[in-house]
């Protein structure tokens, strides 16, 4: 993890995130917190790591979720050299479907 990202402002929102019980807890927070534009950005990301896990091609990708190429291109090198933080989500959402 980039040790640059722990400040204590990130460590308050970790802990904020971390707070949350429900689905309504989160949208809500996300409503106070986020622009539209940007909960719509940080939730299409997601769906692109998604996909990209599944093994979707970068055209169904981009046709299916609106994602830029630029966007996919980011999400995917995240996936194989980031901080393995898409994996953990992707995981546990795996473990714990709804």
């Amino acid at each position: 993890m980039n040790l640059k990202l722990r400040t204590p402002e990130t460590e308050l929102l970790c802990r904020a995130f971390l707070s949350l019980e429900t689905r309504d807890e989160c949208l809500a927070f996300f409503e106070d917190i986020l622009t539209v534009q940007e909960l719509h950005s940080i939730a299409q990301r997601l769906w692109v790591a998604q996909m990209l896990d599944q093994g979707q091609t970068y055209d169904d990708i981009a046709r299916i979720t609106g994602a830029s190429s630029a966007t996919i291109s980011r999400v995917k090198r995240a996936l194989a050299f980031g901080a393995d933080g898409y994996r953990a989500v992707l995981d546990k959402m795996d473990s714990n479907p709804e």
